[in-house]
């Protein structure tokens, strides 16, 4: 299998060098014509199409297909913009992340508790712990890792760039999850993943396989979940918009109360993505067949 693995790796490390090489506008635009180019084309594009179809029915055939183009664009751009993750700052000149809601983020920081930055798989999702940085708070960048051991190991080294600790699921990750709330700093996550072991919970009107990690988190140390959401903008930059803190129910029952902090974030995503459909990754397996 680590034969396999370093075949892999071999071209990834190619391309993500070729990337470096472009410098970040021209890797960005060759990487979102790329994407254009062959996405529409492969077998998983029929998952995206489904699933826009069946989530936004009042959507044109051509308008859909309009949203996929984009939808792969931003996926091929964000590809290789690994390769200049350095490069993208929300302070400072050369800023490249714009800001909002930050009243909602320092609320939620003046309560002292830490914190979870959540959003999901829109414009370029990796500059939420960037954004963490600049503004000078400690934290921690959750993410499920890739397969590829070798190739883990080298987006790693680029998400460090952003935030220095990092939390992959297992054991170790879940410990570090736990230490970072404890000390009062703040964790990004992403939320929008069908996960096989978490809750059904309505998305779009249909129930998916929800998450309940930053629910459960959140109940067990009164941790304020602030939304966030990312969205490109022309020539490489981007908004990164965060909104108000959810309200964290306390019934007594903690199933219930893990439910409706779920339903909560589902029903942000599901709202920012009727804004943009464009921005956000429809080729997850997000819904059950049929």
């Amino acid at each position: 299998m680590m034969a396999v693995y370093l075949l892999e790796y071999v071209p990834f490390l190619g391309a993500m060098g070729l990337f470096r090489l472009l410098g970040l506008r021209l890797a960005s635009d060759f990487g979102g014509w790329l994407a254009r180019s062959i996405g529409p084309r492969l077998p998983v594009t029929r998952r995206a199409r489904r699933n826009m179809a069946r989530s936004l029915p009042g959507m044109g055939e051509a308008e859909r297909e309009g949203a996929i183009l984009q939808m792969w664009d931003n996926l091929g751009r964000t590809f290789a913009e690994y390769a200049h993750l350095d490069k993208f700052r929300a302070t400072g000149p050369g800023a490249r992340i714009e800001i909002r809601g930050m009243e909602h983020a320092e609320a939620a920081i003046a309560q002292g508790r830490g914190g979870l930055f959540v959003s999901g798989h829109c414009g370029n999702w990796e500059l939420m712990a960037a954004c963490i940085r600049d503004k000078g708070l400690k934290g921690t960048l959750v993410y499920r890792p890739p397969n590829n051991p070798f190739v883990d190991k080298w987006i790693a080294k680029q998400r460090r760039i952003g935030l220095p600790t990092l939390a992959a699921k297992g054991g170790d990750g879940a410990r570090a999850i736990v230490r970072t709330l404890k000390d009062g700093a703040f964790l990004a996550m992403l939320v929008d993943q069908k996960m096989n072991d978490g809750l059904s919970v309505p998305f779009f009107g249909r129930p998916a396989m929800t998450a309940t990690g930053a629910p459960s988190l959140s109940l067990r140390h009164r941790a304020p979940i602030v939304p966030a959401w990312c969205e490109r903008l022309p020539d490489q930059h981007f908004r990164v918009t965060a909104y108000p803190e959810l309200a964290i129910p306390n019934t007594g029952d903690r199933d219930k109360d893990t439910f409706e902090l779920a339903l909560k974030l589902n029903q942000f995503l599901e709202a920012r993505i009727r804004e943009n459909p464009q921005n956000w990754l429809w080729l997850h397996s997000r819904w059950p067949k049929g």
